[in-house]
């Protein structure tokens, strides 16, 4: 992996994302943070929004 942080948008699926991050609830509480890999919910029917639970299988995401 790079230093560089990166966003890989998967097809029907989530959102990569690849490096350091921070992740920030909109009132500003921090979720989570670190260095790695991470996936971010895209098709909205999560139970654990931000992150990815797999739901965009069950409701067949198209995106």
């Amino acid at each position: 992996m790079s230093d560089k942080t990166q966003i890989k948008l998967l097809p029907n699926g989530p959102a990569i994302v690849e490096g350091n991050f921070e992740v920030f609830s909109t009132d500003g509480t921090e979720m989570a943070q670190g260095k790695g890999a991470i996936a971010l919910c895209r098709c909205g029917a999560s139970a654990s929004k931000p992150f990815c639970d797999g739901a965009h299988s069950k409701i067949s995401f198209q995106g």
